[in-house]
């Protein structure tokens, strides 16, 4: 069940009622009696990336964008 409190009650105490979120109560914040938010512990949706996690499933081919005298000259041009 989740605790209601009115707004001035959480501007006065939000750091109280953060305390009670991270403990994973609900909180409703209501607005002359009238529910208008909720604080709910947060929940990551992305996953943690794993370095190498695709390691062994992409083949690159060995003439794949092959870099030589005539691109790094234009390279340095360019950043003229």
């Amino acid at each position: 069940m989740s605790e209601t409190v009115n707004v001035y009650e959480a501007k006065t105490h939000l750091s109280r009622l953060l305390a009670q979120v991270e403990a994973g109560e609900d909180i409703v914040i209501a607005r002359h009696g009238r529910p208008i938010a909720r604080l709910v512990p947060f929940v990551a949706t992305r996953t943690q990336r794993r370095p190498g996690a695709l390691a062994g499933k992409i083949d690159i081919a060995d003439d794949f964008d092959p870099f030589d005298a005539a691109d790094d000259a234009a390279w340095y041009e360019a950043a003229l």
